[in-house]
């Protein structure tokens, strides 16, 4: 008992700072760690663990809708990057710049790919001739870098991993098609997945990536009421390929300009996990994104037949899921604690009684519910805890999003809401960039999204009173 105190001791309340709550969760289930390279990090074993699967799911759900993996160098000319005006500026701030090849000074700089939209430019002016060469619909999952000012672990960091998804096409009216496709793979994938619920819409013009005709998003919320982008798609319409002269025969016989798309996830989809569903013991992860959903945990191992009944189970349950034993010389108490801690959706307890009884003990790392359960009797009964968990994770993440997420009709209504409470907001906008700014600057919220699903909710601007356009999602975000 007193081992499971001193661990859950060593992370800080989330009631009391959640920003320390998180860092030492991070930390405490050693998913990342610090590195001498500044602003970088280590992706340690259990946090690369549940990138793997992430990666591993979401690639599947990108090949059904026919999507093909690729990959492009790291390195941008910088006469490449300069091409497209609207996309060079919005990123200028956050490039790296490579001077030097071994002890020479290259002819031209090169910048460390902050994202690769004018890489897969130039090689689509070169690979795309004729209609037949059309749709192209790639992707890649690499390494990107951007020199952040502030960097913490998943969520900011100078070099990142995600995919990048750039496709090709010969009608506007197909680029559109594909971009909000992906952006439901992803709503898709967080929901299903991840436990995560997201509300689906358009960034306004300030918000919409460099050089796009159009950004859609997914905005999950967090425990602590901040809202996180957790997934863009962007419908590039040709002005991408004006720039880099992208053209295609057509069946008519003449030139015309592809239609282009980009859609991107994160590393930092694992900062959501733990933020949406961690709590003050660590660690609380969805058994379809768990590397370990299974932990057995020996009591007495020392005593005869313990351990190797532990061994007998693991092997019984491999076979259709992720399992580990903990038969590490720690108390009982302390490798409960940390189970609980590194979150693995299900511990299972063994000792002499209740092999005697033929039985074994669930526990549910959400609720911390205890199921007796007959040892011939385990792999339904995992099953079935594990499905419940899963569904049960979201409907809670879901319900916890529904009750902070308010409505305001005028100023006064914006400005006691977000100076009283933590959350989304949902208000009725102008459409004007003025009104947007004097909110981001008064309030220091942002607009996440324009949902798909509008609501009017008054007739007026929330900041100005003029009549209005666009319900908009607001809120402080990461």
């Amino acid at each position: 008992m007193a081992d499971n105190k001193k661990m859950v001791e060593a992370i800080t309340s989330m009631e009391v700072d959640f920003a320390q709550w998180y860092t030492d969760v991070v930390r405490k289930a050693e998913l990342i760690d610090y590195t001498s390279v500044k602003g970088c990090m280590v992706l340690k074993p259990a946090g690369y663990a549940i990138w793997e699967l992430i990666q591993k799911q979401l690639d599947a759900r990108f090949k059904e809708t026919g999507v093909e993996n690729v990959y492009l160098p790291m390195f941008i000319p910088e006469s490449l990057l300069q091409k497209e005006k609207d996309h060079v500026e919005g990123f200028a701030p956050e490039v790296a710049w490579v001077t030097h090849g071994g002890l020479q000074p290259l002819q031209e700089r090169m910048c460390v790919r902050p994202t690769s939209e004018t890489l897969f430019c130039d090689f689509y002016a070169n690979d795309i001739h004729s209609y037949r060469d059309l749709p192209r619909v790639y992707n890649q999952w690499c390494s990107v870098v951007r020199w952040e000012k502030e960097t913490r672990p998943f969520l900011r960091s100078r070099e990142f991993l995600w995919q990048e998804g750039h496709t090709a096409h010969a009608t506007a009216e197909e680029a559109e098609e594909r971009t909000i496709q992906m952006l439901n793979v992803y709503a898709n994938f967080c929901e299903e997945v991840l436990a995560i619920p997201v509300v689906k819409g358009q960034k306004t013009e300030k918000e919409k990536f460099a050089g796009a005709l159009a950004t859609y998003t997914i905005e999950a919320l967090m425990h602590d009421g901040k809202a996180l982008q957790s997934g863009t798609s962007h419908n590039f319409g040709d002005g991408f390929a004006k720039a880099f002269g992208i053209q295609y025969a057509a069946k008519d016989n003449t030139l015309k300009y592809v239609h282009q798309t980009s859609w991107g996830m994160t590393t930092r989809l694992i900062g959501a996990l733990i933020m949406v569903h961690g709590d003050n013991e660590g660690l609380v992860v969805p058994p379809r994104v768990a590397p370990t959903q299974i932990c057995i945990v020996p009591v007495m191992q020392k005593k005869e037949g313990v351990l190797e009944k532990a061994y007998e189970l693991r092997d019984r349950l491999k076979k259709d899921f992720r399992v580990k034993v903990d038969d590490s010389d720690k108390t009982p108490g302390y490798k409960f604690a940390e189970a609980e801690m590194r979150g693995y959706p299900i511990r299972v307890e063994i000792g002499p009684k209740d092999i005697e009884a033929g039985k074994c003990v669930i526990c549910r790392r959400d609720t911390r519910e205890k199921i007796e359960v007959a040892l011939d009797e385990l792999e339904t009964k995992a099953a079935e805890v594990l499905d419940t968990m899963q569904k049960e994770m979201l409907e809670r993440a879901r319900a916890h999003r529904e009750e902070h997420t308010y409505v305001a009709r005028n100023m006064e209504e914006f400005r006691k809401t977000f100076s009283e409470k933590s959350g989304f907001v949902k208000a009725m906008w102008c459409g004007c960039q003025e009104c947007e700014d004097k909110i981001k600057e008064e309030l220091a919220v942002t607009s996440r999204c324009m949902p798909f699903e509008q609501e009017e909710l008054a007739e007026e601007c929330v900041c100005c009173g003029k009549p209005a356009k666009k319900m908009v999602y607001w809120g402080r975000a990461y």
